[in-house]
């Protein structure tokens, strides 16, 4: 089964549409050249940084442009205490999981003690996000006996060759796997008064039901719980549970896949699946794990791991290396020592709200919707019925940009912007966000062409 929507397309570089001027143009050539084809570019006129500082990326000519999508860096650009810790670990010491250091032991130590009402006992530790995923996978086939997938119909979980299987935003060059089956993601916006939890307990059962019809048993249901590629999806709260009871009647797991939402991200706990009050037998998570450098992993109880730990040897070489352990655990105490999931939610609250209030003056913005540090921005052509606009999308997110602005769009519409700042912003900055939206949408509206 394919998809439509190709998230490595959502607000790209198209070669030959923009005139970007010559040294930006003699960059890319050079780019393309030593790194091949089958990378991407963002933005129209696509962006050359040479330094990040907090919540801000500095360009060669020292112009400053607010960063309100990168999540990557959870606690802002080059944060400090990140930087010191890893500056001073790897003056000490980098190496790998077999041999005995304490950091890691601290750094399972702490991430476990973040979800204390669950029976989640141990950690593994990846480089990516996509790698954590994959290893989720193969514990959930070893302990189910299964092979079956049920994953949003836009989700996105990573690029290695099982995990893209089950990817379907990476689009229609990328196959899903016969083994996998698609949900319709729980779109509050669309659903015309549908109660969203029987609805989606409805669509998991199915999707069972339609793999056991094909002799495939389940081995998981996996999502992230603000499904962001789908659109920035937050609630109700709640509406989880009776997918998650049907995947595991079914002998399948539950994974729940916390590298966008995950670590404060949503203003209420340190997991977006928390606010579903929903035991997951497995968390994964990725990118804000090291603020930057590249340590990803999962949560996964005794139960789940017993068989596969039995049967496989896991070791990976970079994976739970002493640096990364560092900056990870680093992460984890300025959370708690700066308040950043308190923080997150006041903050957060002054951007949604700010631009909730846009849309009494812009018929374009359909629904407004986030938790936390986590804002999406539905933006239709016709608020009656709802129709995407995607045109539009790209417009408002490329004179954000202009603006010193920058975030994207995702959806299977690729209509919803995507604002995802680091956890750091303050008041002050997420009005900036708001006037420029405000601006960047009167302008399309007004004259749609760049």
């Amino acid at each position: 089964m394919k998809t439509t929507t190709d998230l490595n397309m959502v607000n790209a570089y198209i070669p030959g549409r923009a005139d970007v001027g010559p040294l930006t143009s003699a960059l890319i050539d050079r780019r393309n050249a030593l790194l091949g084809p089958a990378y991407r570019l963002m933005y129209e006129h696509p962006l050359h940084i040479v330094r990040g500082d907090g919540v801000w990326l500095i360009d060669p000519q020292g112009r400053r442009y607010l960063d309100v999508y990168n999540n990557v860096t959870s606690l802002g650009h080059c944060h400090p205490a990140v930087t010191e810790a890893i500056c001073q670990q790897v003056q000490t010491l980098a190496t790998n999981t077999r041999y005995l250091h304490e950091t890691i032991l601290e750094l399972a130590e702490r991430l476990l003690a973040t979800v204390p009402e669950t029976a989640l006992a141990h950690l593994m530790l990846t480089c990516t996000g996509s790698e954590a995923n994959d290893l989720a996978y193969r514990i959930a086939k070893v302990h189910s006996g299964g092979t079956g997938m049920i994953v949003t119909d836009t989700a996105y979980h990573g690029i290695t060759d099982a995990v893209s299987q089950f990817s379907p935003s990476l689009g229609t060059t990328v196959n899903l796997g016969a083994h996998v089956r698609l949900v319709p993601a729980p779109r509050l916006y669309h659903a015309q008064g549908q109660d969203l939890g029987e609805r989606f307990t409805r669509d998991v059962e199915a999707a069972i039901a339609d793999l056991q019809r094909h002799g495939i048993r389940p081995a998981a249901l996996i999502v992230d719980s603000l499904f962001t590629s789908d659109g920035i999806l937050p609630g109700p709260t709640g509406f989880l549970k009776g997918a998650v009871q049907a995947i595991q009647r079914a002998g399948g797991l539950f994974i729940a896949d916390e590298v966008q939402p995950g670590f404060g991200r949503t203003g209420e706990h340190m997991w977006g699946f928390q606010r579903h009050g929903v035991i997951p037998d497995i968390v994964t998570m990725g990118k804000p794990m090291g603020n930057g450098q590249p340590v990803a992993g999962l949560l996964a109880t005794t139960e789940v791991l017993q068989e596969f730990g039995q049967r496989s040897r896991y070791f990976n070489t970079f994976g739970g290396n002493t640096v990364s352990c560092a900056a990870a655990l680093a992460v984890l105490k300025t959370i708690e020592r700066e308040g950043l999931i308190g923080h997150a939610r006041t903050v957060g609250s002054v951007l949604l709200d700010g631009i909730g209030r846009l849309a009494a003056r812009h018929a374009a913005i359909g629904d407004v919707r986030g938790a936390g540090m986590f804002v999406g921005v539905e933006l239709v052509s016709d608020r009656q019925a709802r129709t995407p606009d995607r045109s539009l999308t790209s417009q408002v997110v490329n004179r954000m940009r202009q603006k010193g602005v920058l975030l994207s769009a995702c959806a299977m519409g690729h209509n919803v912007l995507k604002i995802r700042p680091p956890l750091v912003l303050t008041a002050d900055q997420a009005r900036l966000v708001i006037a420029a939206l405000d601006e960047s949408l009167s302008e399309a509206t007004a004259d749609p062409v760049i």
